[in-house]
């Protein structure tokens, strides 16, 4: 949707029409996809919680449903505020405890790196999102949004191994906003994010930044700003920009096909890009 480039480097969003171009993408897609339902990871965060409200809005809430995958270190505020979306929009809902899968990775590799047992937490969870899936004939819904793909602040196959991103095109901020725009619960709006990986993890501690002052440096980059510009329009030191711009650069491992040498006419994920229609 086209927008006036902001000066100020202020996130803004016209929620209703976002509203709108992403709900007629899911019902279009769910079709094209011949599937008959989205499956949807709950966290009680904000993002999944915007993400079912709008697939409901395209399919409706008998043809979305909810996956609550708490473990030990899940505070069970968050299990009770993912109960409350799930309620607040009226979808069929399951829930899995992933302690027994994840003890039984922990005691056959016995591996005590933080980073690398929360990955394999967000990808276990995603293997049971995609057997859902499978058993109901349905699509795994994405949760991410822009401010975390461009920071490649998300876990490769994990919970970005999904079949779909409905808001991969709004940064945080934006996701706000949309949010308030449908009607989310204020306490899932306002409470800190959290991504649920450990114990008392935040998203914008372990990222570094607000998610304010991110998505202005991300929009700056985006309408390629020099970072000397972004630096002095944000209120931020040039370094951080340049800290930023080399998280989006280092990451675009995990935003892409994998890629293969170049060998034949035409290549997958490079340059394979033949209409539906003449295929």
């Amino acid at each position: 949707m086209a927008q006036p480039i902001p000066v100020a480097l202020r996130v803004s969003l016209d929620a209703a029409e976002a509203e709108s171009v992403i709900v007629r993408f899911l019902k279009d897609y769910l079709s094209d996809a011949g599937r008959s339902c989205f499956i949807v990871g709950i966290s009680g965060g904000l993002d999944s919680a915007v993400a079912a409200a709008l697939a409901v809005r395209a399919v409706g809430k008998a043809n979305v449903h909810g996956y609550i995958l708490p473990e030990k270190t899940t505070p069970q505020s968050e299990v009770r505020d993912a109960q409350a979306v799930v309620s607040w929009l009226g979808i069929g809902h399951s829930t899995f405890e992933l302690d027994r899968l994840v003890r039984e990775f922990h005691d056959t590799n016995r591996i005590d790196n933080r980073a690398i047992v929360g990955n394999t937490k967000a990808r276990i969870r995603m293997i049971l999102l995609h057997a859902e899936a499978a058993k109901r004939g349905g699509l795994v819904l994405g949760t991410g949004n822009k401010s975390e793909s461009l920071t490649g602040y998300f876990s490769k196959h994990g919970d970005g191994g999904v079949d779909v991103q409905p808001i991969g095109d709004l940064y945080k901020t934006q996701v706000r906003l949309l949010a308030k725009h449908l009607g989310v619960p204020p306490r899932i709006i306002t409470k800190p994010p959290t991504a649920g990986l450990w114990d008392r993890q935040t998203d914008e501690e372990e990222l570094g930044i607000s998610y304010d002052v991110l998505d202005r440096i991300l929009l700056g980059l985006e309408l390629k700003f020099p970072p000397a510009r972004i630096a002095e329009i944000v209120g931020v030191p040039e370094k951080e920009v340049e800290r930023i711009e080399s998280m989006r650069r280092t990451s675009q491992h995990k935003r892409r096909m994998p890629m293969a040498p170049k060998i034949g006419l035409r290549t997958v994920g490079l340059d394979w890009r033949t209409p539906t229609a003449e295929r």
